[in-house]
Order: structure tokens, then C-alpha cells, then sequence
């Protein structure tokens, strides 16, 4: 399953790194958040246009191909420092101690490893577009009205790396784990159980904030 995890915080460098790169990735995150907005204004302006004017938005098509970077892969770093993408958590939540923290270790490795790969190939993927002594830098557009496709392509590897630096935290956070038998590590998602996780679903859609953040204690997000 998905969800928020709670994530704890201290004085370390880890964690101090843990939050820095937080704010990065907050920052990305918001910029994913912008651009399907933007998109949503778009379409309502582009409806709106056909509607009454007989004119739509030129090019909508490739606007919408430039901005799907930016909603699929920008926010990808952020979710993964809050434990929400897909996982196995009723396999994983049946470890504990150093059995979890290594399991966790060598998901959060493999993960790495094909991050790495993807950075590689999305970064030749863009040297292949971009160039300098070609027009707006660009040696492909998108069809329609000749937008340089080089920005949405670079944004791939720019988000990945975020990504595996992401990770390279968490693994250091799960050999620290390791190291010490630590109950909860700082800097990596933890797993809440289901009355925890259901008091945090509660407390979202509740007036109440303090609602179910009792049993997250020392939670950072």
C-alpha cells in the first residue's frame, strides 16, 4: 500500500541532510503541483476558446506533452521521502529490528541501482536533443508549433538524480539501523501501524489538526 510515514528528525548530519534535501524536494513537488494547474487553466482556456471563438489554444497538445515531465517525475524524490509509493508493507510490516532495516536496505539499493541506470539513459536521452548551434538550442520540436522539446527531456535526469541521492540518505539511514538495532531510525519512513495510519487518515479530513498525531510522536515531515 501508499501512504504517509512518519519520519524522525535529530541533530545528526543525516538528518540535517535529510531535511535539506527535503526542502528541494518540497520545492519540486510544488512545481508538479503548479504545473497541473497550469494545465487545468490551460484546458478551461482552450475549451473556453473553441466554445465561443472558434480558436482554441495553439499548440494545447504540445503544452500539454512539455508539462508531463513536470507532473510524472518532479515529485517522485518527495513521495519517496514520505514512504508513498506502492509497497508491499504486509510483507515488510511483518519484520522487525535488523531483519526490517535489511530488507528495507536492499529494496532501497536495487532501487538505487535502476535509478542510476535511468539517470544515465534519460541524460543521453537529452544530449541526443540538445544543442547549441542548432535553433532555440534544439535539434527536435513537438509538431505542432516547433516547441524545443530539450527542457522537458532534461527535467528526467535533473529529477532522478534527486531521486538517488533520495536514496543514497535512506540506505545510510538503514546501515545506521543495522548498526545500531536502532527501534526508530531518523531520516527514513517508518511504518505505522494501521490504528496510527487510520487516526492520520481520520485527522485529515477532521476540523480537529491535533487529531490522531498522538501516537507519530517526534514525526518531521
Amino acid at each position: 500500500m501508499a501512504g504517509t510515514a512518519t519520519i524522525l528528525s535529530d541533530d545528526t548530519v543525516l538528518s540535517r541532510l535529510d531535511r535539506a534535501l527535503f526542502r528541494l524536494e518540497s520545492f519540486l513537488g510544488l512545481i508538479s503541483g503548479l504545473a497541473v494547474f497550469g494545465l487545468m487553466i490551460l484546458a478551461v482556456i482552450s475549451v473556453g476558446g473553441r466554445n465561443f471563438f472558434n480558436h482554441p489554444v495553439p499548440g494545447y497538445v504540445d503544452w500539454i506533452e512539455q508539462a508531463m515531465p513536470l507532473i510524472a517525475i518532479t515529485g517522485i524524490a518527495y513521495v519517496q521521502r514520505l514512504g508513498g509509493h506502492i509497497r508491499m508493507d504486509i510483507v515488510v510490516g511483518s519484520l522487525h529490528g535488523r531483519a526490517l532495516w535489511v530488507a528495507e536496505f536492499i529494496t532501497t539499493f536495487f532501487i538505487l541501482l535502476l535509478m542510476i541506470l535511468l539517470v544515465w539513459g534519460s541524460w543521453s536521452h537529452f544530449l541526443r536533443s540538445f544543442d547549441f548551434a542548432a535553433p532555440m538550442w534544439s535539434r527536435d520540436s513537438t509538431i505542432d508549433i516547433a516547441l524545443p522539446i530539450w527542457p522537458a527531456k532534461l527535467i528526467v535526469p535533473v529529477a532522478f538524480s534527486v531521486m538517488s541521492v533520495r536514496l543514497v540518505l535512506q540506505l545510510w539511514g538503514y546501515i545506521r539501523a543495522i548498526a545500531t538495532n536502532a527501534e526508530r531510525p531518523v531520516a527514513v519512513p517508518l511504518i505505522d501501524d494501521a490504528a496510527t495510519q487510520a487516526a492520520r487518515e481520520a485527522a485529515a479530513v477532521s476540523d480537529d489538526p491535533g487529531q490522531g498525531t498522538s501516537s507519530a510522536g517526534g514525526r518531521e515531515a
